[in-house]
């Protein structure tokens, strides 16, 4: 998926659709055009603040992924963190080495998607947070509002696992296991 001006314009115009649908049907006063200036200084902030006002491509470093895509396999070091912010992310897991130790990733996906791939014999502790998005986690639990905690059967606090913290801000993170 695409992130980028186009989708940009697209939440514009979705989020003008919504003011108009809610000031007509609940007869609320909504003050669509400050919230859309606001919206939109915003974007032109965070644009400028990463330093890549070019709205023809994405940002994307080995940690971050700003108005972009991004794909990850694997982790080094025993802590990680990755940031998905207006942009998607594939994180893929599967083959990740806990012998040497316990690892810990952190992802914190705003305005984005993230998919999380991980193994089901991975012994693994999830602690998803989410405010106005999605945690989708392997058993079929959600997270909407609010804290959900997932642990694989093969999970032990004696032995080597993967535990991922994952913080979810309108936006969407699945995790996978295959």
């Amino acid at each position: 998926m695409k992130m980028g001006a186009g989708l940009f314009w697209g939440l514009i115009l979705i989020l003008i659709g919504i003011g108009i649908v809610i000031r007509v049907v609940f007869n609320i006063d909504f003050p669509v055009v400050k919230f859309l200036v606001a919206f939109f200084f915003i974007f032109i902030g965070i644009k400028i603040l990463v330093g890549n006002f070019d709205f023809r491509k994405g940002n994307t470093n080995d940690n971050t992924t700003i108005f972009g895509e991004s794909k990850v396999v694997g982790i080094e070091g025993d802590h990680k963190e990755y940031n998905v912010i207006f942009g998607s992310s594939i994180i893929d897991l599967r083959d990740i080495d806990l012998s040497g130790g316990s690892k810990e990733i952190e992802i914190n996906t705003i305005f984005g998607g993230t998919i999380l791939k991980i193994d089901d014999k991975t012994p693994v502790k999830i602690k998803a947070e989410a405010v106005f998005g999605n945690a989708e986690l392997p058993n079929g639990n959600t997270a909407t509002f609010g804290t959900n905690r997932y642990e694989s059967e093969s999970f032990s606090k004696d032995s080597s696992y993967l535990y991922v913290k994952a913080d979810v801000v309108f936006g969407s993170l699945k995790v996978k296991s295959y």
